[in-house]
């Protein structure tokens, strides 16, 4: 009986240690609120890349919502913005106002901004850029390729996921889901601008 016990105990530990590891899955926990939401949202947190820690030059190409082709060679030379997103975000939706916001402000200092979209069609896009008042275009990004290219170095590993790139077109700065306040982005904009030269 004692030792029937003890494999009880011990089973339900294991149990017990399997379920808190799953705690930490984003999906999972998303899952049980059962909020169906389908991504798995970051903190807003900023990681900035120190000139010297900066990896090689990203290079990537696409096709726009309005049939145009894009490629980071398009953008050389002064600083680009990548927003990776898609309509259905909520985090997506709530922080496009101020993305447009920031573009209005640094656009006519060179600055590009650029969106990449992961999962919907042109005319979702168009819609949500009426709805929104969003300017700057966006690659239609579904088979992933834009987002491969940034995976190896910095993986946009939420949506949304906001990357700068430098004039050289290497990764300056992350913004690891919604932009909590527009000066965040403005200031880093201000500051890669400055050290690269790129005014």
């Amino acid at each position: 009986m004692r030792k029937l016990t003890t494999l009880l105990v011990a089973g339900a530990a294991v149990i017990a240690l399997g379920l808190s590891g799953c705690s930490s899955d984003p999906l999972a926990e998303q899952y049980r609120e059962g909020s169906n939401k389908n991504y798995i949202a970051g903190d807003g947190s900023v990681t900035e890349i120190n000139l010297e820690n900066r990896g090689d030059v990203i290079t990537f190409s696409g096709t726009t919502e309005t049939g145009a082709t894009v490629s980071s060679a398009d953008y050389l030379g002064n600083v680009l913005v990548v927003n990776f997103w898609y309509a259905g975000c909520a985090p997506c939706r709530a922080e496009a106002p101020d993305l447009e916001q920031v573009y209005t402000e640094t656009a006519p200092s060179g600055v590009n901004f650029l969106g990449v979209n992961v999962r919907d069609q042109a005319a979702t896009i168009d819609s949500f850029n009426v709805r929104f008042g969003i300017t700057y275009p966006s690659i239609i990004d579904q088979d992933g390729q834009a987002q491969l290219a940034f995976a190896a170095q910095v993986p946009p590993n939420a949506v949304p996921t906001t990357l700068i790139l430098d004039a050289q077109g290497r990764v300056a700065a992350r913004i690891l889901g919604q932009l909590k306040d527009p000066s965040i982005l403005s200031t880093l904009i201000t500051d890669i601008a400055a050290e690269s030269g790129a005014n």
